[in-house]
């Protein structure tokens, strides 16, 4: 896309009444493009699956976010993330067109390759009619399927198999066709998957997660396809106001633990660094979630590490205290950084890490991702 005609398109999606008088707006805007059964994200509301892993047209912003590695045994060769975004723009409301921007679509993905030291990474933007049939690029209703030309994640239910996602990246240094099989149950974040954001009730997004994903599939770096095997993490989120007016941006983490469990935690910061707002869950192998409260959960940054490209300050190691305990996150590559002013117009860093013990020893592998420190985190 023309990047003359990109930034048109994100500006646009800037401009619209997000205002507690333009969210009526908004949404008759995009009432057409959403079925009956997007219903508005609340507390108490069940959430209902395959429905509920497609999108969420009438909500103002929504999100499918894989995160990976891939290797053998414990030993991660490469870390991967692809994300969906979703950002409903209420623009076109008198328009039939099957071309009115209602809806944008992005689409970020990214390879670490630890044995070189490198960090690549590529996006995607478009405009979405919500059109179900809609060709170049869609999220369908019914179950996980979104994509932006060739790119593609879609949830797999396959008789006989177990259910996961398929997904097809293919950037300008790489290419990953992967396979992420379903090991275990579903986790719904927060209340059963309604999660608070902030202080206020309707600071809160509807979020549950796949940990513990098994992966294969094939890797293109550098010309060469080569057959790879990992694990995996997903996220769905879908939301109306994620972000309190004092957030700045957030911190978080999503860790499959190598003892078959999994570990999400996140703080959201105001701007002098402190925490407005935390949360996540433990559930251990086997067992039942457990969720965190917003005073169970406190960042402690550590080692810190300023990008060249941005000049950001990043914590690339932190301790993490939990009702779970407490646990060290650290980076397997310190310039894991994304620049995507080019789709949703932010900086963020997002990459590999690792989850240590209080004795020092590998207990986890996942991924951290921070916003906030290149420019305060707009999502309106």
């Amino acid at each position: 896309m023309n990047p003359r005609r990109r930034a048109w398109l994100l500006a646009a999606a800037l401009r619209a009444p997000w205002g507690a008088a333009g969210m009526a707006g908004a949404a008759a805007a995009a009432a057409d493009a959403a079925p009956a059964t997007d219903a508005p994200v609340r507390r108490g509301r069940t959430l209902v699956f395959p429905r509920d892993h497609g999108a969420h047209p009438a909500s103002r912003i929504e999100w499918w976010y894989l995160t990976g590695w891939l290797g053998e045994g414990e030993t991660p060769r490469q870390g991967f993330q692809v994300t969906f975004f979703r950002s409903r723009t209420g623009l076109a409301a008198d328009s039939a067109s099957r071309f009115a921007p209602r809806q944008l679509l992005f689409a970020h993905a990214a390879l670490t390759d630890l044995g070189t030291h490198r960090h690549l990474h590529a996006q995607r933007i478009a405009r979405w009619s919500g059109a179900e049939d809609a060709a170049l690029a869609r999220a369908a209703t019914v179950d996980a399927d979104v994509h932006i030309g060739r790119w593609r994640l879609q949830r797999d239910a396959a008789a006989g198999r177990e259910a996961g996602y398929a997904m097809d990246i293919d950037g300008d240094d790489f290419r990953f066709t992967l396979d992420a099989r379903r090991t275990q149950p579903l986790l719904l974040q927060g209340d059963a998957g309604f999660s608070r954001k902030g202080p206020e009730e309707r600071q809160a997004s509807h979020y549950y997660s796949e940990p513990q994903l098994a992966v294969q599939g094939t890797l293109r770096l550098e010309g060469r396809a080569q057959p790879v095997s990992g694990h995996a993490w997903l996220d769905h989120e879908w939301s109306d106001e994620i972000l309190h007016p004092q957030a700045v941006g957030w911190d978080w983490i999503g860790i499959n633990l190598l003892d078959g469990g999994a570990l999400t935690a996140f703080q959201l910061r105001r701007a002098d660094g402190s925490a407005l707002w935390a949360g996540g869950s433990f559930r251990p192998a086997g067992g039942s979630a457990r969720a965190f409260d917003a005073t169970g959960v406190r960042f402690t940054a550590g080692r810190r590490w300023t990008s060249a490209a941005s000049a950001a300050v990043y914590p690339v190691a932190w301790t993490v205290d939990t009702p779970a305990g407490r646990f060290t996150v650290r980076s397997l590559l310190d310039a894991q950084e994304l620049d995507s002013r080019h789709s949703t117009g932010t900086v963020y860093w997002e990459g590999l890490s690792e989850l240590l013990d209080t004795a020092g020893r590998r207990v986890g592998l996942g991924y951290l991702e921070m916003t906030g420190y290149a420019g305060v985190l707009r999502l309106n």
